[in-house]
């Protein structure tokens, strides 16, 4: 007979570690079946080990131009080797956080690879075989995976995925093409040339970051430009070649005329598509759309009582949405009280404001929430924005990283913040106090009366409030 679980989920990541601890806190019986390693591609492949290059690269960068702070230093180099073990290390503590985390609330690991069957039944082939498992509720958390674009030349060897190019203990990247200028893209971009690579980046849209508000997008691209990153946008990629002494060959497209751009190695960060392989049996048929699983404003997929999360249906691609996503369905499950909101509906409005904070680790660091300027007007709100150019913050004069703005974005009649945008060193973890208060449809007074410590960049949120309130022609005493 199969055992039985009140809650299976399938994918160990982000979104489904924290469905699992959540749903074991709340007394539920649950079990995790996961195929390679908890904390998915997040924490194994993705967020972590990126960050961690990052990190590391940024290191090197800060060291050459050291003089201007009086440090002195004859000699700098790296060893990527050392680099990747450093990254590899990072990987490994993080990841034994998340398992000690799943063993001590007494969630099953089940190993191997899950398929659904009828009557919400899990066939897993693990080592040691095929076992069967029932369950009342299966959550998929199945995540994304790279994809390679369909042109001549992709499986070339030296056509690479993230996923390889994490992996990589050797430095063979003087000359690197990146053909993508979304997330992925610039956050490479950005550790390869701070490791004095040459980097191209080829992008099909008119600009970088595709939806990401356009003047953001713009303020980044002059910033990789200006450390020496070569950006063709609009660019429609025909064919990759090897030639004999010239390594890879990209063969692009801008407004009709063709170009070429050689490097070592080509780097695919194209997009990522949904995991499914052997996921549904053929007694179980999952409604799909666009790609990815469709799911209700509840997350539940066309077959009862079995939702979807992160990645493998949504089209926001972030660990901390996975993880909101499944939260909120334990939560339902469960019968209590949503503890997080992916969501809110101030008063007196009738536009749904995402609270998902959109982070990006270039230098400077990018993050945004809630609504653009053209993205409220979209929806007929009328707006009143505040600004403030970082290169008057005291914070930044001290570290010589003046290239960055706060852009705050304001329903007109109310106040209430309905958006933000930053650019500048901390704007990842500076843009937590604007979800929060988008979250809590705070107004520019409210967020007036919290004092912000002197130096530090988070004086530009203060900064640019007061801008809002002149340009509104008012004067906050």
């Amino acid at each position: 007979m199969a055992e039985h679980y009140d809650i299976i989920v399938i994918g160990g990541g982000p979104g489904g570690y924290t469905a699992a601890l959540k749903a074991a806190g709340l007394g539920i019986k649950t079990a995790i079946v996961e195929k390679e390693k908890l904390g998915g591609t997040c924490i194994n492949k993705g967020c972590i080990p990126t960050k961690a290059l990052l990190h590391a690269s940024s290191i090197f960068q800060a060291l050459q131009n050291s003089d201007e702070f009086g440090v002195s230093t004859d000699f700098i180099s790296f060893d990527f080797k050392k680099m990747q073990n450093y990254k590899k290390r990072s990987v490994k503590a993080y990841r034994k956080e998340v398992e000690e985390l799943v063993k001590a609330a007494g969630v099953t690991v089940i190993w191997g690879t899950a398929t659904i069957r009828r009557g919400r039944t899990v066939e897993v082939n693990g080592p040691g075989g095929k076992d069967y498992y029932e369950a009342d509720h299966i959550i998929i958390a199945t995540g994304a995976r790279p994809v390679m674009l369909k042109i001549p030349g992709e499986d070339l060897p030296g056509v690479l995925t993230s996923d390889r190019l994490l992996a990589s203990d050797t430095w063979n990247y003087d000359r690197l093409t990146i053909i993508g200028g979304g997330v992925i893209g610039v956050e490479f971009a950005t550790i390869f040339s701070a490791l004095c690579s040459h980097v191209t980046i080829l992008e099909s849209e008119a600009h970088l970051l595709g939806p990401m508000d356009s003047e953001v997008s713009q303020a980044l691209e002059e910033e990789l430009r200006r450390k020496g990153i070569t950006i063709h946008c609009k660019a429609k990629v025909k064919e990759i070649r090897e030639e004999s002494n010239q390594g890879l060959v990209c063969v692009f497209e801008v407004n009709g005329e063709e170009q070429t751009v050689r490097s070592g190695q080509v780097l695919m960060a194209a997009g990522r598509a949904p995991c499914l392989e052997g996921l549904m049996g053929q007694d179980v048929d999952l409604k799909m759309e666009h790609g990815h699983l469709k799911v209700d404003s509840e997350f539940r997929t066309s077959e009862p009582g079995i939702y979807a999360i992160g990645d493998v249906a949504a089209h926001t691609k972030l660990a901390h949405v996975a993880a909101a996503q499944g939260t909120y369905v334990v939560e339902k499950i469960g019968g209590v009280g949503h503890t997080i909101r992916l969501s809110v509906v101030p008063n007196g409005m009738f536009v749904k404001l995402p609270v998902v904070p959109s982070c990006i680790y270039t230098e400077p660091e990018i993050a945004s929430v809630g609504l653009t300027r053209e993205a409220a007007r979209a929806c007929s709100m009328k707006v009143s924005c505040g600004r403030y150019s970082m290169s008057g913050n005291g914070k930044s004069i001290i570290t010589r990283e003046q290239n960055g703005f706060i852009h705050l974005v304001f329903e007109e009649y109310s106040g209430t913040l309905v958006g933000a945008q930053i650019v500048c060193p901390r704007a990842t973890d500076m843009i937590s106090e604007m979800a929060t208060a988008i979250a809590n449809g705070l107004t520019a007074e409210q967020l007036m009366l919290a004092m912000r410590a002197h130096p530090t960049y988070s004086e530009g949120i203060g900064a640019a409030i007061e801008n809002y309130f002149e340009t509104k022609g008012e004067t906050k005493q």
